[in-house]
């Protein structure tokens, strides 16, 4: 069994879970099925994004980025934030907008930071990060990625996260997770931490060397190219090898509204 950080609906901190090999998690000495679990975002800092981190992210470019907006590739990481109204816990429904056939599905490792990380070198990055996290970086589908819009980006309910925090110690090599995501039980997806363009020591290299992570955000590695589309009653799933699964189902704004949902 691997230990791990989970937080109740409700419950003020977040508390030590074991996770069983079926992925469900023994929880104050009971087994629970993760369906049966009101669970809550195991995290509470920022999170951030992060754009053209997956060598296929940018090769689907072309030359579309040595052309204005863009005028060439780029030099450092591309950020933007999920603000806490996008984050949404396990099972939790992702709201889809009235006039939107689809939503993109964005399957994402989040590296959870243990302490404040300033100007934090490659070979010391490790000693920062408390653990990793699964994340959905939703998104309603559109073709810039010059300035990350917000509007497409920041919608309530686009940012699930979970189940739960799995310590560092549990991950015996993060730069080579497998990453699958699944619509109504199909596999869409399939991609690994092993495609990244900066892989997560230099990552946090990188952005600590002009901001500052706190404790408790989540620094997202990317997405992978050709993320794939769910529509209205679709269920996702996306599975992180070594750190289990979250699942979402996609729910229309007005069922959501109708039915008093949140």
């Amino acid at each position: 069994m691997v230990k791990a950080r989970a937080k109740l609906k409700d419950s003020e901190f977040a508390e030590d879970v074991e996770i069983l090999n079926n992925n469900n998690m023994v929880m104050n000495g009971k087994n629970c099925e993760l369906s049966q679990v009101n669970l809550d975002v195991p995290v509470t800092g920022t999170v951030y994004g992060t754009l053209l981190n997956y060598k296929g992210s940018l090769e689907a470019l072309k030359n579309q980025v040595h052309h204005p907006p863009y005028n060439e590739p780029p030099k450092g990481p591309v950020l933007y934030i999920k603000p806490k109204n996008t984050f949404s816990a396990f099972a939790k429904p992702i709201p889809l907008p009235t006039g939107v056939p689809e939503l993109e599905i964005g399957a994402a490792l989040g590296i959870v930071i243990g302490k404040t990380a300033t100007r934090v070198k490659k070979a010391q990055a490790m000693d920062y990060i408390e653990g990793f996290t699964i994340v959905n970086d939703i998104s309603i589908p559109h073709e810039s990625v010059y300035r990350p819009a917000i509007r497409y980006k920041a919608r309530d309910g686009f940012c699930p996260i979970g189940p739960w925090i799995v310590p560092k110690d549990s991950i015996s090599n993060p730069d080579c997770l497998a990453i699958r995501v699944y619509i109504n039980g199909q596999l869409k997806q399939e991609n690994t931490t092993s495609n990244l363009i900066r892989p997560i020591s230099r990552l946090i290299e990188d952005v600590t060397d002009f901001m500052t992570l706190n404790a408790g955000d989540v620094l997202l590695v990317g997405v992978p190219e050709n993320a794939p589309l769910a529509k209205a009653n679709d269920q996702i799933r996306i599975e992180i090898d070594e750190i289990g699964y979250l699942e979402n189902p996609i729910i229309t704004e007005e069922k959501l509204a109708m039915e008093g949902i949140s």
